[in-house]
């Protein structure tokens, strides 16, 4: 299940959870995206919601046949931990 939504208008993937919503800022270039931002509202932190909108939103880039930049430590850590993702690194 993938709740991850692109909101192009704000550039940024988003995931709602419980009426607060996480999200991953980017910019997007010619098949590229790169992810700037990543930020969990303080009541969702610890519970893994972070994680779970970095992986909606690389199975998203990875649909839209395009590659990711991470430009935010957060997805350069979930990256490294994550293989099955490398792939889509540009």
């Amino acid at each position: 299940m993938n709740d991850v939504n692109d909101n192009k208008a704000m550039q940024r993937y988003e995931l709602n959870v419980d009426g607060s919503v996480a999200f991953a800022n980017y910019r997007l270039s010619p098949g590229v995206v790169t992810i700037t931002h990543t930020e969990t509202p303080a009541a969702l932190r610890g519970r893994g919601i972070a994680s779970l909108l970095v992986k909606g939103t690389l199975e998203k880039i990875r649909a839209d046949g395009l590659k990711v930049v991470a430009g935010c430590g957060f997805v350069v850590d979930y990256l490294s931990k994550h293989p099955e993702f490398s792939d889509l690194v540009a």
